[in-house]
């Protein structure tokens, strides 16, 4: 009676308006509710384990679990894949092969996380010491034991990190397969997967792994598990990211903190500088005003503007949640904005705020930007134009702290590091057979109109993939949009886990 009980409970998620009904998704669907106890304490069990890519101890016993789970889901020719760099993070490979199957699917995700604050979490919540709670925190959730009866709320949240990103894609791609076999069905594509170790870290040393085990994993498609469905709740699929660069800014004051009543009016202050020269990189409407910042972008082609034309705004519901009355870019919607380039300011230091705060004019400013790249773009390239622009506002770049005789010849100074780990936009075109049968998949598992996305806002170094492998992936997330993802009190809600696990079963069984 309880696993009955359970299965009441996962038939009418708010995140859907109906369920599908093919005999597939219900036998999913009851393999789900009936071992879910199972399931969550191995999820468990796997995001307790602390994953920084830096932490070579803790990024060795991921692997492992990883590795772990797949030998006792029949999954044959489990092994690392390392790179040609010692000590990096390897990838975690197998491989399911199937009598008379014509072609061959690779399912990614990784299982490194973003670095962790603990000081910033809600209290009572660990990064590594999963817990479930009754709905968020922010909304009066409650938290609660894991419950011994296998009884688990669709709304519930498991809260930890790498809960959505990506362990979420590791356990439940692998959770479908187990799903499969445990119904005695049978995958249609011969099956391949591939978890890396250090995607939060900017994945350095994937193009090694890429080009050195380049025979083993050639494939028909990738199907990359991560980030969020669309924020309707609906399942969405995504054919492009954005690519990614960093760059760390310096502006230089005086060599020592200066009392602002003795000095202000006089000795410049780097943090005004700072955010002057911030403020320059944009308009009031939100465009971005470094020359040639747009230049090289590829259009968006007919059938992804159609795409587009269709995606569900969102735009009231995201100003609800997020306390906003207005947005940064003057007469776009949420899609079209994560379609164009975009500069980001991560964050800015100078001096003490608050109780620490003094009457001082601070030695330096410094500020983290985040540039996001659409197809077209190149990111060495975009990181150089806002060095020509910072140059043009009469700034003196370096890459050194200043010497003395800079500071005496140089009004202007700047120290501007760019990041190394820059990678350039993927976009997968919508019309390709197999994207197609894809969509058809998946739209088999809910009776909703699926979110076809051209490009995703976030970014992976999907790029890579077809560099070194010529190869083609689509983006098929499972968790919610309100994970928390890359921040404090990170989460996921349990009726996406059970939705991903009908979803990458659909997939593996694609027609």
């Amino acid at each position: 009676m309880k696993k009955y009980a359970l299965l009441i409970l996962f038939v009418f998620p708010i995140s859907r308006t109906a369920w599908a009904q093919s005999p597939e998704v219900l036998a999913i669907r009851k393999y789900g509710t009936q071992n879910a106890d199972k399931m969550m304490r191995e999820f468990a069990a796997f995001l307790a384990i602390p994953n920084i890519a830096r932490d070579t101890v803790n990024i060795k016993k991921n692997a492992a679990f990883i590795m772990s789970m797949m030998t006792e889901r029949g999954i044959k020719n489990v092994q690392l894949l390392a790179p040609s760099t010692a000590g990096a993070p390897p990838a975690v490979y197998g491989e399911v092969k199937v009598p008379g199957a014509t072609q061959t699917l690779i399912f990614y995700a990784h299982y490194d996380g973003q670095p962790v604050n603990p000081a910033q979490w809600a209290p009572g919540l660990e990064p590594f010491k999963p817990q479930l709670y009754t709905g968020t925190i922010d909304k009066s959730g409650k938290n609660i034991p894991f419950p011994t009866d296998g009884q688990y709320n669709p709304d519930w949240r498991i809260y930890a990190r790498s809960a959505s990103d990506d362990k979420a894609g590791v356990f439940t791609i692998l959770s479908a397969y187990e799903a499969l076999t445990k119904n005695g069905l049978v995958p249609t594509s011969n099956l391949k997967f591939f978890f890396e170790g250090e995607e939060e870290a900017g994945s350095p040393h994937l193009n090694q792994i890429l080009e050195k085990h380049s025979a083993l994993l050639q494939s028909d498609l990738w199907i990359i598990c991560d980030g969020p469905v669309h924020q309707t709740g609906r399942k969405q699929i995504v054919f492009g990211v954005r690519g990614d660069a960093h760059m760390d800014l310096t502006v230089y004051g005086p060599k020592r903190p200066l009392h602002s009543g003795h000095y202000g009016n006089w000795a410049p202050n780097p943090a005004l500088l700072l955010a002057k020269l911030l403020a320059s990189m944009k308009d009031d409407e939100g465009r971005v005003t470094i020359k040639g910042f747009y230049d090289d972008v590829t259009p968006l082609t007919a059938s992804e503007k159609k795409a587009m034309q269709e995606v569900p705004s969102v735009e009231a519901q995201m100003k609800r949640e997020l306390g906003l009355s207005t947005v940064e870019t003057t007469g776009a919607v949420l899609n079209e904005a994560i379609s164009v380039p975009s500069l980001n300011i991560n964050g800015m230091q100078s001096g003490n705020v608050g109780k620490m705060a003094s009457n001082q004019i601070p030695t330096f400013a410094t500020a983290v930007l985040d540039l996001r790249l659409v197809l077209g773009n190149d990111w060495q390239r975009q990181q150089q134009k806002v060095v020509d622009h910072i140059k043009a506002q009469g700034y003196h770049v370096i890459d050194h702290e200043p010497t003395d005789d800079e500071r005496a010849q140089y009004g202007k100074l700047i120290k501007v590091i760019p990041g190394e780990d820059g990678y350039n936009a993927q976009r997968t075109p919508m019309d390709l057979p197999i994207a197609q049968r894809v969509i058809k998949a998946v739209q088999t598992t809910t009776t909703d109109p699926l979110v076809l996305q051209p490009t995703s806002g976030g970014s992976l170094p999907l790029y890579l993939f077809k560099k070194y492998l010529n190869a083609n992936t689509m983006t098929v997330p499972i968790a919610n949009h309100d994970n928390n993802q890359h921040a404090e009190n990170e989460n996921i809600r349990l009726g996406n886990l059970f939705d991903g696990l009908e979803t990458m079963t659909a997939v593996m069984r694609m027609k």
